[in-house]
């Protein structure tokens, strides 16, 4: 019995090789806002031009701990002039241990920025706001249904790839 307790084998009944995902933290990882034709944008009649572009970003800092990066733009121009600039990269760290390798790629490029859009979609607010304009509530994104996008994209241009190499 004694020698049972310190053993090193691997626990009989798999408790350690269930499939597991967590969110370790989240963080404002790179934040700008710029008005650059401060005061007198506050004296503009004209509604700004909204531009929106986003990017997702993944690394891996440690074994089992991917960082998950989204990165939001926004750039509201006039014919006067630039009214304000939002530049957010926000992350964060998720643990994964014991999922198979084909499902990592589409949890870290569609469910985790899902998790974290809400939190940078507020950041962005705030700073939109607190520089003096009206709050930019950003409208939901389908993370998922873009990753199936850009995933069907990549197989069409293989599939192109491989008839003109034939």
């Amino acid at each position: 019995m004694a020698d049972d307790a310190t053993s090193t084998e691997p626990l009989a009944n798999g408790a350690d090789t269930a499939p597991v995902i967590g969110l370790l933290t989240q963080y404002v990882k790179d934040l700008s806002f710029e008005n650059p034709n401060a005061p007198t944008v506050y004296q503009w009649q004209e509604q700004p031009e909204i531009d929106v572009q986003f990017n997702i970003g993944s690394d891996k800092p440690a074994d089992d701990v991917y960082e998950v990066a989204l990165k939001i733009e926004v750039k509201a121009k006039s014919s006067q002039g630039a009214a304000f600039a939002v530049d957010l990269t926000y992350a964060g760290l998720f643990g994964i241990r014991n999922v198979p390798d084909d499902q990592i790629h589409p949890f870290l490029f569609a469910e985790a920025p899902r998790l974290l859009f809400p939190f940078a979609r507020r950041i962005v607010a705030d700073a939109i706001r607190d520089g003096g304009f009206q709050p930019l509530m950003l409208d939901p994104i389908d993370f998922n249904g873009l990753y199936m996008q850009q995933l069907q994209a990549q197989q069409a241009a293989q599939s192109e790839e491989a008839l003109g190499n034939a």
